[in-house]
């Protein structure tokens, strides 16, 4: 019988390091503060046959976020994982989930450089979009899962605020926990994906438009819109976002990149950069979406 994570903890110091290793927890030997120079902070695991393993992991960096998962039944580990630095009070949470879209994670993995980033694509870890050195000058730190089975994406949203979370995580969705809005003083808005197990019901397209006539051009090609507008009460251009489902490779992972610096790096792994600012016509953060086939 196959093994999943079935716990989740993080450290802060070397005396709970001790007692997890004591539980028999394994260690992600990656400190999620590396180049922060706060505490030494590390994730913890345990993997079991059992028939309630973990199935989505979300991290919060502000406290409107957390009233949907803890609506929708998520764990919430109560350990900041910028402890000791400056930055955002991060914290993981993770559900047991049972939908049609949750899929056991059979392993868990930290990365602290694009470098390391751009290959793990290809070997069928799924990229949480959540840089967890958020708010510092740290190393720019991700953590990535591994399911029982390969997933496509099968669906995406977006939402403005925080009232419709409960229902979208209840519903089997995974929000990429960071704003398409940051730095442009507008709403925080997020988007959302769902997976499947069969690539039939894959999506095969993303497409983003930021002006009026490529808003029609899509309209003409058979995309569909998702009804937010990701600049919401920015000032800047009206930022959709459009899917289609096809004859083309279903879409594997779906990710937002920050980091100029990776986008060659993601092309040469193969990753699709869509490099449309999704800040388009603002002073936000230049923010891309990243699809991998």
């Amino acid at each position: 019988m196959s093994k999943y994570i079935t716990k989740l903890e993080v450290s802060l110091d070397k005396a709970e390091e001790q007692l997890l290793q004591s539980q028999g927890f394994k260690k992600i030997p990656t400190d999620l503060n590396k180049g922060a120079y706060g505490n030494y902070i590390y994730i913890w695991y345990k993997t079991e046959s059992c028939d309630a393993p973990i199935t989505r992991i979300q991290f919060t960096f502000r406290d409107d976020m957390a009233a949907g998962l803890i609506t929708a039944g998520f764990t919430k580990i109560p350990k900041d994982l910028n402890a000791g630095a400056y930055g955002d009070a991060i914290y993981l949470w993770y559900l047991q989930g049972s939908t049609e879209h949750d899929y056991p994670i059979e392993e868990i993995e930290v990365t602290v450089s694009a470098a390391s980033e751009a290959p793990q694509f290809k070997h069928g870890w799924e990229r949480l979009a959540l840089n967890l050195n958020r708010g510092n000058d740290g190393d720019l730190i991700h953590a990535w899962v591994k399911r029982e089975k390969e997933t496509y994406i099968c669906d995406v949203t977006a939402t403005v605020g925080f009232e419709s979370d409960a229902d979208n995580f209840q519903k089997g969705y995974i929000r990429m926990d960071e704003d398409i809005n940051r730095g442009a003083g507008g709403a925080y808005v997020f988007i959302w994906y769902r997976l499947t197990t069969d690539p039939k019901l894959a999506l095969s397209d993303l497409k983003v438009s930021t002006n009026d006539s490529e808003y029609q051009m899509y309209q003409l090609q058979n995309y569909t819109s998702v009804s937010v507008n990701l600049n919401e009460c920015t000032g800047g251009n009206v930022v959709y976002l459009w899917w289609k489902k096809g004859k083309c490779s279903p879409i594997k992972d779906v990710t937002l990149l920050l980091n100029m610096e990776a986008i060659e790096l993601y092309k040469k792994a193969g990753v699709i950069v869509m490099t449309v600012n999704l800040n388009s016509g603002n002073c936000g953060r230049c923010e891309y979406l990243c699809v991998y086939r």
